[in-house]
């Protein structure tokens, strides 16, 4: 076993192009790969970023080191390595250590782009799985059908996830008589919830991206016991939220970066939308034809 010393010196021969050609594996993916097996929070995965970023020099920093340089407490780098399978940061260390020193390649590194690449490398797969998924279209077909009659249509999206719905509902209602946003969780939720099943409503469509909210979770809940039913739009197929509504589209997150990034799910999104125009072109058409009348008339927006 070397010392860290050596070792350092045996990892700074190895990103200086002079390892051996039968060592050529990439590091980096080996890390995206060990820390990609468990969802982690934003300040995790800044550790993990700072570790992806500064191999193989990060796998021969002690957790205090680790700490001050990506600012974080003792204890969250001692938590992230239980996050991501490990029994302590000297097992993970260990692990880092191993990667730097047996599998890096400067080659492999060049041709890996930045992180940023990496982000939308990921969001790539992601939209490839989707597109895979949209071979069989019936599913999006049927619950845009169920969403255009359903009046009013509820449309909710707590914390990180208001986003989401905030574009849905905000197209939506370019189509669609009688759309309801829900964005607060709690009481506020619960009463639009149940006056939205009071007024004939029948289809609440429901965002929940990580990491997710108990309170979305307890509004899916209030919402199925009102008799009303529950489109969700998320990242797993299982989980709490998804056994909880009656129909689930699951769509990969961006998780390269700091904070997720919704591709995907965007895109899930605008074929919802699509196929609630589809369901009935007559009151779309009508619906579009009046707005486009309206907005020229106020001039919402700039001219081209």
């Amino acid at each position: 076993m070397p010392t860290p010393q050596q070792a350092r010196a045996q990892a700074s021969a190895i990103t200086s192009g002079k390892a051996a050609p039968e060592a050529e594996a990439a590091p980096v993916s080996q890390l995206r790969t060990l820390f990609d097996r468990q969802r982690l929070s934003p300040g995790h995965r800044r550790i993990a970023q700072y570790l992806i970023e500064h191999l193989p020099e990060g796998a021969f920093l002690s957790v205090t080191e680790i700490a001050d340089r990506v600012g974080v407490s003792q204890p969250s780098v001692t938590r992230f390595a239980a996050a991501v399978g490990f029994s302590g940061y000297p097992a993970l260390r260990e692990k880092l250590q191993s990667i730097a020193l047996g599998t890096f390649s400067g080659a492999a590194d060049e041709n890996r782009g930045n992180e940023l690449q990496a982000a939308v490398d990921a969001e790539i797969e992601n939209l490839e799985n989707l597109r895979r998924d949209f071979a069989d279209p019936d599913q999006v077909i049927d619950i845009g059908r169920e969403l255009a009659a359903s009046t009013p249509l509820t449309v909710l999206g707590l914390r990180i996830s208001a986003s989401l719905a905030e574009y849905f509902a905000y197209a939506a209602r370019r189509i669609h008589p009688d759309v309801r946003l829900v964005t607060r969780g709690g009481s506020v939720a619960y009463d639009a919830l149940l006056q939205s099943h009071a007024a004939g409503g029948s289809w609440v469509l429901a965002f929940s991206m990580p990491r997710h909210a108990q309170e979305t979770l307890s509004a899916v809940k209030v919402a199925r016991d009102a008799g009303l039913r529950v489109a969700l739009v998320t990242d797993l197929a299982l989980g709490a939220v998804a056994d909880a509504a009656d129909v689930t589209f699951a769509t990969g997150t961006g998780s390269r970066l700091v904070f997720d990034s919704y591709a995907a799910p965007g895109l899930m999104a605008a074929a919802l939308l699509q196929a609630m125009t589809d369901a009935d072109p007559e009151r779309t058409h009508g619906r579009l034809e009046e707005y486009d009348h309206i907005s020229e008339q106020h001039q919402f927006f700039l001219r081209d």
